[in-house]
């Protein structure tokens, strides 16, 4: 799967999947659920403030007569009740809508109800990139600031389980360094080298680690040739880029986003079911796009 024209295709012939949205009442949020039903991706359970949903939705013209509203007023109780919905298996995906990210959270890790499991949670962002003819997994760039090297097993294991989703039989993941040498006094590269031998060990599984790499070594084949580094298990075809930290994945994440033409969709991972956690500023492209990740990743669940 190449660009996410392909992944919509996809999504179209999986079963139709529901999707709950925690305090519905935003208009970018319910333009994207319209748009996302209309393109056959996924229906959708709206829960919040009924008043609010429907006016907004007469205002910008956006038609909700074949979805189901749930009336609750209170921000966390909407979304008490919408993670619910998705715990008890009548909706099979949870959505952000206008509630802050932490409270949005809180009803996630909710131990009664939410979403919670033993494995790590982690985010990742899927990239269709102008001029690459693979797309990329970028993770994670918003939810672990630090990540141990116990994070980063977990977070390679919820990527490449979306990878898996969208058709990548075995992804290969680059965790990313300054330099693709070890080095004792940079700890990212430290960690790289022992999640290489894990997933030599067999104890990462499903993929292919190969690490310490620089940027340049894990998406440009031809930088790999110029450095002689073509014996590599990954030479500049990476799938998967793991970054040291969340200041470096944030930091090429808004580069691509405001300097490249790209598509992109994100998904919250390591949960029962996957979590659309998408920003206001996104536009309705990325929102819908996200959905559809968030389907793939349903389905093979």
């Amino acid at each position: 799967m190449n660009n996410f024209d392909a992944l919509l295709e996809t999504v179209k012939n999986c079963s139709m999947k529901k999707l709950s949205v925690a305090v519905a009442q935003d208009d970018a949020v319910l333009g994207a659920v319209r748009a996302a039903k209309d393109r056959g991706i996924a229906d959708a359970i709206l829960v919040g403030d009924e008043d609010k949903i429907r006016e907004i939705a007469t205002a910008e013209n956006i038609d909700i007569s074949d979805f189901e509203v749930i009336d609750v007023k209170d921000n966390t109780e909407a979304a008490r009740t919408a993670v619910k919905l998705v715990h008890d298996g009548k909706a099979e995906m949870y959505m952000k809508g206008l509630i802050d990210t932490k409270g949005f959270l809180k009803s996630v890790l909710d131990k009664e109800v939410g979403l919670r499991t033993d494995k790590t949670l982690s985010h990742v962002c899927l990239f269709e990139i102008e001029g690459y003819e693979k797309m990329f997994f970028l993770t994670d760039v918003a939810f672990i600031p630090y990540p141990t090297l116990e994070d980063k097993v977990g977070i390679i294991n919820n990527t490449v389980e979306v990878a898996h989703a969208c058709g990548i039989e075995c992804p290969k993941v680059a965790p990313l360094a300054a330099v693709e040498v070890v080095n004792p006094k940079m700890p990212a590269t430290v960690e790289a080298e022992e999640l290489t031998k894990m997933n030599e060990e067999g104890k990462i599984t499903g993929c292919i680690v190969d690490g310490p790499l620089s940027m340049d070594l894990a998406i440009d084949p031809e930088a790999a040739r110029h450095k002689g580094a073509t014996g590599r298990k990954i030479v500049g075809d990476a799938d998967i880029l793991l970054f040291p930290d969340i200041h470096a994945g944030n930091l090429v994440y808004k580069t691509l986003v405001h300097t490249a033409k790209v598509k992109n969709g994100n998904v919250l991972t390591g949960t029962k079911a996957p979590v659309i956690l998408t920003s206001r500023s996104d536009d309705l492209e990325t929102k819908v796009n996200s959905i559809a990740v968030a389907a793939i990743v349903a389905e093979k669940l």
